[in-house]
């Protein structure tokens, strides 16, 4: 049985001082009671609806069945490549690509959306837009930390502050996230979440968390994706998997408590992994596939592209054991990269390394040679031949 619960996450005015169009001015506040099926507890960045087979004989039902898997493959791949149709657990979610103030079309397009997937229908939408006492939402501030904080302290700041934007509950992505797109242009687009402070998904939590973490050289992210099978569909999410002193946590958000923060307390990676699997397992969710991406530049001003998916993983295919070999495989390429100077550059090194002498006026006196150009210091300096001295202006003494 599919259950349904309400939840008093709506949207808040962007600092544009407005949502939708101008003559929707129940978007200069935040509330409303949007809800999410209990059956569909995973944040899901492209899902998917499996095929049915319907009666018939049952060679033809296997046919069905086997032409119904591969479309759904095909419509999969096409998903992830082009990011496009994205579904949530089988049910569409769209994304506003017209940035913000949300243009007039996305506006009534969320609305009307809502009215498909909320138990209650247009009466939700109606009750909301139509409200002028709709409580005001404060603002959650960005978490300012000095340096001398404890990193599992920072962590736990960022946490709170995801958490406090809230889940995005309307079936419309606020804030389009192009994966393709250079680590820059990602942490610009950070920047715009902060100053919005609107609900946000699974993947913009995971590029905050790399923006709001980018003070922390000593601290490794990646990224990490979850492919789960549950009632005939397939849900994805996403989280920041974070590497601190050789302990592995995880930042980000979900519709469910387990399946985002973990603190940095796990000694392998295999041991996260394994921890949200259990996770998935209390809600009757199969872990499918689980992509991680390689470590994350700590420069907000890297033209580099993120990797997504370095390791794909069937744990189906795979098996236990050698899943967990996997994963441990993993996690020994990233911290070989990292030893090897070809993983993210930290920024005080770059800054080292930029860093110039201001270069010297004509005028100014130039330095002696440099060591290089000295003589070795067991070779001894040729004598030269001394003039005698002029003893006729002098008194010889006896």
């Amino acid at each position: 049985m599919v259950s349904w619960t309400c939840c008093s996450t709506g949207w808040r005015c962007p600092a544009s001082g407005q949502l939708g169009p101008q003559q929707a001015p129940e978007a200069r506040r935040r509330g409303g009671a949007l809800s999410e099926r209990d059956a569909e507890p995973v944040d899901a960045a492209a899902g998917m609806s499996s095929g049915r087979v319907d009666g018939g004989s049952g060679a033809a039902a296997h046919r069905r069945s086997e032409a119904s898997e591969g479309v759904a493959q095909r419509d999969e791949e096409q998903e992830e490549d082009a990011e496009e149709d994205l579904r949530d657990g089988g049910v569409p979610f769209f994304v506003n690509r017209g940035g913000l103030p949300v243009n007039e079309a996305t506006w009534e397009r969320m609305w009307k959306h809502v009215a498909k997937i909320h138990p209650e229908g247009e009466r939700v939408a109606l009750r909301i837009r139509g409200a002028s006492d709709l409580p005001k939402i404060p603002i959650p501030s960005v978490p300012t930390l000095q340096p001398s904080t404890l990193i599992p302290e920072r962590l736990e700041a960022v946490q709170r502050y995801i958490r406090e934007l809230q889940y995005n509950h309307t079936g419309t992505q606020f804030f389009e996230i192009k994966k393709s797109r250079p680590l820059t242009g990602l942490m610009d687009l950070a920047k715009e979440m902060t100053k919005e402070a609107l609900p946000i998904k699974c993947l913009e939590a995971v590029i905050l968390g790399i923006y709001l973490t980018n003070n922390m050289p000593t601290l490794e992210r990646f990224p990490i994706s979850f492919k789960t099978y549950f009632s005939g569909n397939y849900f994805r999410h996403i989280v920041l998997g974070v590497n601190f002193g050789g302990r592995y946590g995880a930042l980000g958000i979900s519709r469910r408590e387990d399946l985002m923060y973990k603190a940095p307390t796990f000694r392998t990676l295999s041991e996260l992994i394994f921890d949200y699997e259990e996770a998935y397992r209390r809600c009757w969710h199969t872990l499918k596939k689980v992509k991680l991406g390689q470590c994350v530049s700590h420069d907000p001003h890297s033209v580099e592209q993120i990797e997504w998916k370095h390791s794909i993983l069937d744990v189906e295919k795979l098996g236990r054991e050698d899943f967990r070999k996997e994963l441990e495989r993993h996690s020994r390429d990233m911290r070989l990269k990292i030893s090897k100077g070809t993983g993210p550059p930290s920024p005080t090194k770059d800054r080292k390394k930029d860093v110039s002498s201001p270069q010297r006026s004509q005028s100014s006196p130039h330095r002696r040679n440099s060591r290089t150009e000295r003589r070795p210091s067991g070779e001894k300096k040729p004598t030269e031949p001394k003039a005698m001295p002029d003893l006729n202006g002098y008194q010889i003494r006896v």
